[in-house]
C-alpha cells in the first residue's frame, strides 16, 4: 500500500477550507498500539454508494440566471466539477412548483383535462432545464423527480396548497403525469433516473403538498404508477416511496414492502432529516430489506435562526455520517442556491443554501455547509463501498469508504472545543494524527 496519506482539512478557527495540507505517513507498529486509535478494516464491507447531490429548484436556477456568465460558471463548477467541485452525482427536481418555486403552477392547469393534452413544460424550459443542461456540461449524474402537489383540480381541496388529497378518479391520470413529465424532459435531452411519489407526504403545508397514507402511497405505486411506467417504456425509472422524515421510515417501508405486488415496482425508500437523527430507523430498514437501498433526498436549514453558519455546517456533518454508517446509499441536498433572502420562495418559507448568491451586488459567498458536504461528495465517489471502522472515543464522528480503484478514505468530524489525537491503523501500520477542534478532515490513503 502506499505510504502516504493525504489530509483535506475545513476548521472553523483558521483559515483552511477543503485544503490540503502536508501528508501523514504510515509507519511500522512493532509494539501494536492500543491507545486513542482509530482503526479501518477494508475487507468488512457495507452499503455501495450512488452519489451526493443537490436541488435544481425554480428558485435556483432564477436566482442563477441574475449573475453574470462567468459566475455562473463558478458555481455549476463548485458542485459539479469533476476535478475542482463537489462532484454531484445525485440530483433532483420538482414536478410541478414547489415552494420554493416563483408561484403555484401545474404542467397541466386545464381543468379536468385527464387525457392531459394540455400538457406542457413551458415554465422548465424558463429556468430549471437551462441551468440542469449546464450542469451537465461538467459530468454525469442521476436526476430524479418529485412532485409537490398535483394540479388543484385533481385534489379534493382544489388547491395546490394547503394538503388536501389526490381524488380517486384521477389517479390513472396522475400517474400518464409522470410518464409524460419523464418523456418530455428526455426529450429536452435529460435523462430521468428516478422519482418519488411525493414530496412530504405527512406534510399539509401552507404551500404545495398532497397527502397519502402509506396504504394510499402504496396503492398508487401498485395499481397504477408501476403498470403506467412500465407500459410506457419506463419500468427502468427508480421508485422512491416516502421522501419523509426519518421517525417514520420504518413504519412506511413496512407498509410497501410486505406488499409484493407493490413491493416489485419500488426500488428503494427516500427520507429527510427534519425530525432529528433517527439513525437507527434507517438501520431497522436494511436490517429487515437488505435489497431495499436509502436515499436522503432533502435537507436544509433556516435562513438565519439560532444556529451560527458553523454550526449549520456542523450540522450537516453529522446528519451525513450517521447516515452513512447506517446504510444510506446516495445525499441529495435541498436547494442549489438562493438568494440574499433565502429565496425566492413564493410562501416566505426562506432557507439557507450551502452557496448564497447576493443578486443585488452578484457575490458568491460559500458556506461552511459547502466545505462540510465537500469532504464527502469529492472523495466518496460513486461505486465507493462504505467499510469498516472502529474509533476510541465517541468524540470523534467517522466513517470509512473504499474506492472503485481501491483507496480508502476516512472522514474524522470534531464539533468539540478541543483538539483530540488519534492514530490512525491500518493494516499493521499506523499514523498520528491530531483532529483540532470544530473541524472536519478527510483523510486519502
Amino acid at each position: 500500500m502506499e505510504d502516504k496519506i493525504k489530509v483535506f482539512l475545513t476548521a472553523r478557527d483558521t483559515d483552511d477550507r477543503l485544503t490540503e495540507k502536508q501528508p501523514l505517513t504510515f509507519e511500522d507498529d512493532p509494539e501494536g498500539i492500543e491507545l486513542r486509535v482509530i482503526n479501518v478494516y477494508d475487507d468488512v464491507e457495507y452499503q455501495e454508494m450512488i452519489g451526493f447531490g443537490g436541488a435544481f429548484t425554480e428558485a435556483a436556477a432564477y436566482t442563477l440566471q441574475k449573475l453574470p456568465e462567468d459566475k455562473q460558471e463558478e458555481v455549476l463548477a463548485a458542485y459539479f466539477d469533476e476535478k475542482k467541485g463537489h462532484r454531484y452525482t445525485f440530483c433532483r427536481t420538482h414536478m410541478n412548483s414547489s415552494d420554493f418555486a416563483l408561484g403555484n403552477y401545474a404542467c397541466v392547469e386545464k381543468e379536468g383535462d385527464v387525457e392531459l393534452e394540455s400538457f406542457n413544460i413551458e415554465r422548465d424550459k424558463k429556468y430549471i432545464i437551462p441551468m440542469i443542461k449546464a450542469a451537465a456540461r461538467y459530468g454525469k449524474f442521476h436526476l430524479f423527480i418529485s412532485p409537490w402537489s398535483p394540479p388543484g383540480w385533481m385534489k379534493d381541496t382544489g388547491i395546490m396548497n394547503r394538503g388536501g388529497k389526490l381524488l380517486p378518479q384521477y389517479r390513472d391520470a396522475w400517474a400518464r403525469h409522470f410518464a409524460r413529465f419523464i418523456k418530455a424532459y428526455e426529450n429536452e435531452g435529460i435523462p430521468v433516473w428516478g422519482l418519488t411519489v411525493q414530496n412530504e407526504p405527512k406534510a399539509v403545508q401552507t404551500w404545495d403538498s398532497c397527502i397519502f397514507t402509506a396504504e394510499e402511497e402504496k396503492d398508487f405505486v401498485r395499481d397504477y404508477l408501476g403498470p403506467v411506467l412500465e407500459r410506457e417504456g419506463l419500468g427502468h425509472i427508480k421508485i422512491m416511496i416516502w421522501d419523509h422524515n426519518k421517525e417514520r421510515i420504518y413504519e412506511r417501508a413496512k407498509v410497501a414492502f410486505e406488499d409484493p405486488e407493490a413491493a416489485k415496482y419500488i426500488w428503494g425508500v427516500a427520507f429527510h432529516w427534519y425530525s432529528g437523527d433517527h439513525f437507527e430507523a434507517l438501520e431497522a430498514v436494511h436490517h429487515k430489506w437488505p435489497d431495499k437501498p436509502m436515499a436522503l433526498t432533502e435537507c436544509c436549514v433556516g435562513f438565519g435562526g439560532r444556529l451560527d453558519p458553523w454550526s449549520k455546517g456542523e450540522r450537516y456533518g453529522h446528519d451525513i455520517i450517521g447516515n452513512l454508517n447506517n446504510y444510506m446509499s446516495a445525499w441529495c441536498d435541498w436547494n442549489l442556491i438562493l438568494d440574499e433572502k433565502g429565496g425566492p420562495n413564493h410562501v416566505h418559507n426562506y432557507c439557507e443554501a450551502p452557496i448564497m448568491i447576493d443578486t443585488r451586488v452578484g457575490t458568491i459567498e460559500y458556506k461552511p455547509s459547502y466545505y462540510y458536504i465537500g469532504h464527502f461528495s469529492r472523495f466518496i465517489e460513486p461505486g465507493s463501498v462504505r467499510i469498516g471502522f472502529s474509533r476510541y472515543t465517541e468524540k470523534l464522528k467517522c466513517t470509512a469508504f473504499k474506492t472503485p480503484s481501491g483507496g480508502k478514505v476516512l472522514i474524522v468530524m470534531n464539533d468539540t472545543d478541543d483538539n483530540i489525537p488519534f492514530v490512525l491503523r491500518y493494516n499493521d501500520k499506523i499514523a498520528k494524527c491530531e483532529s483540532v477542534a470544530h473541524s472536519i478532515m478527510t483523510l486519502v490513503f
